[in-house]
């Protein structure tokens, strides 16, 4: 069951990462970075496989060296989703990543030598129409600005944005997005603010170094939320110590949460109690492994007893409520079955994924 989300979005021009829009009315995008080395162009290409496999619609790559540039090359031809190429300093490293099928750039006019350098960047970006990201950072602001504001703060990291927008501005390019990220939430998300009101760019969200897989989806989830909420961000990135993979996942269940986005099996699951007629944390974990492969948005509700479980199946697409040894199962709103209580991980597995081979069947998918 499909929900309308209440959030009015900033209103922002739109620009395209290869076939994906951001900004406007595009939906908000997920993406993540490649943590492996990036001239090992085996490992890259198969993690970033496996970002594609999950429903990454960007992935960055960090392009460090020219030799890095080169296995850019090579990792480029060989997957399919829109890459964005991270450099910093050496606008060399640009031209040749545009050269070789790039489709966005994260870099920051201001730090790569003189106006001549970034003029050249930005002539190759705008021939080809490769987006750049002015990525402004607490912990990498310029120095004069580190005296001036003593420390990071809001104002300080909206200035150091606006001055790099004024060096695309000069050169007549508006192809951009912005992020002001930092590890503090209150930090970001004021940040944020600030930088909505003085800009009509879309904005790239993130709190950035946010930590574990545990806490950093928590910061995350309280961060992009608060800013989500207020209809701010139209594309982002959950920062995590942990396997690229789960950014994608983290970010698409807040964006979930928030009825903003629909991608992959909505699982809706008691936290359990005594009166479980089955293990439900048992149950769930086991679905959340044999489901990580469906990207179609489905609502599917897991419940332990008739408390709540008759209502919230009724609510779902498909919907499990807890009985004794045999538990009810709901489609579409309407009981259709009971089914043994050992069989509901095969028998929920088998519906949820009939309902997806329906529905593609519908639309004349393959």
């Amino acid at each position: 069951m499909q929900h309308q989300s209440p959030i009015q979005r900033r209103k922002s021009r739109q620009i395209h990462v290869g076939k994906v829009a951001i900004g406007g009315d595009a939906p908000i995008s997920v993406q993540s970075m490649t943590n492996t080395e990036t001239r090992d162009v085996a490992a890259t290409v198969a993690q970033i496989q496996r970002l594609e496999a999950v429903g990454a619609d960007i992935v960055r790559v960090s392009v460090p060296s020219m030799e890095a540039a080169e296995a850019f090359k090579a990792i480029r031809t060989q997957v399919e989703v829109p890459l964005v190429a991270d450099i910093h300093f050496d606008h060399r490293i640009a031209l040749q990543v545009m050269t070789d099928g790039v489709d966005g750039l994260r870099i920051n006019p201001g730090n790569i030598g003189s106006i001549d350098k970034a003029r050249l960047v930005v002539e190759m970006a705008k021939d080809k129409g490769i987006p750049i990201r002015i990525g402004v950072n607490a912990g990498s602001l310029e120095k004069d600005l580190q005296e001036k504001y003593g420390e990071p703060t809001p104002e300080a990291l909206v200035e150091s944005a606006l001055r790099h927008v004024a060096i695309l501005d000069e050169l007549n390019f508006h192809d951009v997005k912005i992020s002001v990220k930092a590890s503090d939430v209150f930090l970001a998300v004021d940040a944020y603010r600030l930088l909505a009101q003085k800009v009509d760019y879309p904005l790239h969200l993130g709190i950035t170094e946010a930590g574990g897989l545990r806490s950093g989806t928590v910061k995350s989830a309280i961060g992009l939320g608060l800013l989500l909420n207020e209809g701010i961000g139209d594309t982002i990135r959950v920062s995590l110590a942990a396997d690229p993979v789960e950014e994608i996942r983290v970010g698409f269940d807040i964006l979930k949460s928030l009825h903003l986005r629909q991608k992959g099996i909505n699982l809706i699951a008691c936290p359990s109690c005594s009166r479980q007629e089955f293990d439900v944390i048992k149950t769930i974990n086991a679905l959340e492994r044999r489901l990580e492969d469906i990207l179609e948005p489905m609502d599917v509700s897991v419940i332990g007893c008739v408390v709540n479980g008759i209502g919230e199946a009724k609510e779902a697409d498909i919907g499990l409520t807890g009985g004794d040894k045999r538990s009810i199962l709901y489609y579409r709103g309407k009981q259709v079955d009971r089914i043994e209580n050992q069989d509901i991980v095969d028998v929920l597995e088998k519906r949820i994924r009939a309902e997806v081979a329906e529905r593609r069947a519908a639309r004349n998918e393959v």
